[in-house]
């Protein structure tokens, strides 16, 4: 696919250069840097047969607008044979310089660091930032078949392999990211996996962030931990987040926004990047000098969960949530709610509010014919619960 994209552009008159396999925020941050436009052929978080093409403007990623301007548009290709140029290591470079200059030498000097690697296009990348910011890194879980990891509903069998090699390596922390290295998946020194959302928190404490744009569905705490002047809440997605950030940047000076998958948005890099969160929450341990279960245990008393019902169409899916926007009685009596509905946000899907204080917000996925099932509540056990009892009604139906 590559090879393709690589050799139409060519036909066209129009330069191109190969970067190979690296994370998707490397080549945004490269094509900025050279003030060109870029094309991912991306491995993600959803099934192989489910991934494909990003693209990214000379000033990062192109919009909701771009995206309906490209599907209606038609062109004529002429005719040509796929062909890749020679590999240049520019944007593995650049993006290594980058996030090793936020950082002082010997940030984690004495620190021992998993890297989960499974097929990531930034495990080797991550592995030489975090050795040369001073870290002892064990490889975990290498492998070169496609594996689907998403940092929002986390298999059990890899919330099992955190906690094991957590012990058996005698690990400070773990870092993983889903295929195109956009997403983080970061576990603590006892092998539990964060929320995508809270390590998003915790970076942003850590950057003196003032205001931030996040999706509707990430945890409550954000808002309820006072360290930020303004939080913007948006529909689901990065284009939605950095719209927010826009927004947000015409009152602020220090902006950023995050997604409830981890994916961190700074100004000057307006694409998801998962390196620079987990590097900024392992600074802020290693500054005040603590675990990184510590750091958690800092924060207003709010946890999320989430999961998805596969192959559940999408037209079925948003049909159930017209019907239940003008009926929540019938939502309430499906689900088997355990307090009555306080309240319905309609910003992207229903989330509902319970009286209780808890949270149940539905939505068919964006990129998969899949239902994704988000909650939250005042305690973890009280938050896995729900999602359990939620995901059971909502697999009956």
């Amino acid at each position: 696919m590559a090879a393709a994209c690589a050799g139409a552009a060519q036909a066209m008159g129009l330069a191109v250069d190969y970067y190979g396999i690296l994370p998707t925020p490397a080549l945004a941050w490269q094509a900025m840097l050279d003030g060109v436009p870029a094309i991912m052929i991306t491995g993600s978080h959803i099934p192989f047969d489910r991934n494909g093409i990003k693209f990214y403007r000379p000033d990062g990623e192109i919009t909701k607008a771009d995206e309906q301007a490209i599907v209606q548009s038609t062109a004529e290709l002429p005719a040509f044979e796929p062909a890749l140029p020679a590999e240049s290591a520019n944007a593995r470079a650049n993006y290594m310089a980058r996030n090793l200059t936020l950082f002082p030498d010997g940030l984690l000097s004495g620190w021992r660091i998993g890297v989960y690697e499974h097929s990531a296009a930034g495990r080797d990348i991550n592995i030489e930032v975090l050795t040369q910011l001073g870290a002892e890194v064990v490889s975990l879980g290498r492998t070169d078949t496609f594996v689907p990891i998403d940092t929002e509903a986390v298999s059990e069998e890899d919330k099992a392999l955190g906690k094991a090699w957590s012990r058996e390596h005698k690990l400070d922390a773990i870092l993983s990211t889903d295929g195109d290295g956009d997403r983080p998946l970061v576990a603590d020194e006892n092998g539990e996996w964060l929320r995508g959302d809270i390590l998003g928190l915790l970076c942003a404490r850590f950057l003196n962030i003032q205001a931030l744009a996040v999706p509707v569905s990430c945890n409550t705490a954000i808002e309820a931990s006072d360290s930020f002047s303004e939080v913007l809440r948006t529909r689901i997605g990065s284009p939605y987040v950095i719209e927010g950030m826009q927004q947000l940047s015409r009152r602020h000076k220090r902006v950023a926004g995050f997604e409830a998958n981890g994916g961190f948005l700074m100004g000057d890099l307006p694409t998801r990047d998962a390196l620079l969160p987990a590097l900024a929450l392992f600074a802020a341990a290693r500054q005040r000098n603590l675990p990184i279960s510590a750091l958690l245990a800092d924060l207003p008393s709010r946890f999320t969960a989430s999961d998805r019902i596969k192959n559940f169409p999408t037209e079925q899916s948003r049909a159930l949530l017209a019907s239940w926007q003008q009926n929540t009685a019938g939502l309430e009596a499906a689900l088997n709610l355990p307090a009555p509905i306080a309240n319905i946000n309609t910003t992207d899907g229903l989330r509902a509010t319970l009286e209780n204080g808890s949270i149940v917000h539905l939505r068919p996925s964006g990129n998969a014919p899949e239902l994704r099932c988000y909650v939250e509540a005042s305690a973890p056990a009280a938050a896995e619960q729900l999602l359990t009892h939620c995901m059971k009604a909502l697999g009956s139906l």
